[in-house]
């Protein structure tokens, strides 16, 4: 047998026309005893609420109790997981559009029954969880993103010289060591643009070497020059002599 009436302040306060209101923090155990008590002290004396009856309400108080600690726990060690994960949250800005951020989970804090992940020193809540980067997903997504920005470095086509070989050779040593799926993040027209650049420096460092072996041989044909005219010379001031 339920509450029949509540007593408060003195007078019986009629509940059958008046809502009830919900909150989300839940019942503990504190709060189910005073509702017992409340059931048995206001209980119909006539029909007075059997033994059986309050064990079995209590039962399934407990089972409820087991049931929401469960879930609270499963929550903690979902979110426990994530910690050292590369994660995507989404939220909302003050103008109402929607945010994504990706960072890594620097530690997890758990209170009032809601995880909180850390990230870059900004906490959010669970419930902002957008999605989880696979490690070999995040690896590639920043040897692309690298490549990129060193393509963009790049000068006009039209002025590369020499000058710019360590910036192109840098650029295609990390195309070469990226895995299939970081090329394939990439967009096409920067990798054209990363060969063609690639082959005209190939052909300005062929270019630059030939000068040098030129320089070399116009160096060393003027040493044994100005060696043969000192010979010459020291030989005709010993004929004078």
């Amino acid at each position: 047998m339920g509450v029949s009436a509540v007593v408060t302040d003195g007078s019986i306060e009629d509940t059958s026309t008046k809502s009830t209101k919900t909150t989300n923090s839940g019942y503990d155990q504190d709060a189910f005893m005073k509702i017992l008590s409340a059931q048995m002290k206001y209980q119909d004396p006539l029909e007075p609420t059997s033994n059986t009856e309050y064990i079995s309400q209590y039962a399934q108080f407990t089972q409820v109790e087991q049931l929401s600690n469960m879930a609270d726990a499963m929550v903690l060690s979902r979110a426990s997981d994530l910690v050292g994960k590369v994660v995507i949250m989404e939220s909302t800005n003050s103008s109402g559009e929607t945010e994504y951020n990706q960072g890594k989970v620097d530690y997890v804090t758990y209170s009032s029954g809601e995880a909180k992940l850390n990230i870059d020193g900004k906490e959010y809540s669970m419930d902002d969880l957008y999605a989880v980067a696979d490690s070999d997903y995040v690896e590639a997504d920043e040897q692309a993103t690298s490549l990129t920005n060193l393509i963009n470095k790049f000068p006009a086509y039209s002025i590369l010289t020499y000058d710019y070989y360590d910036t192109v050779t840098s650029a295609w040593t990390l195309y070469e060591s990226m895995s299939d799926e970081a090329k394939n993040m990439m967009d096409s027209s920067y990798i054209t643009t990363l060969k063609q650049y690639k082959d005209r420096m190939d052909t300005l460092v062929e270019e630059y070497e030939k000068s040098l072996a030129t320089e070399t041989e116009d160096s060393s044909e003027t040493t044994t020059t100005e060696d043969d005219s000192d010979s010459t010379t020291t030989e005709e001031t010993s004929e004078t002599t």
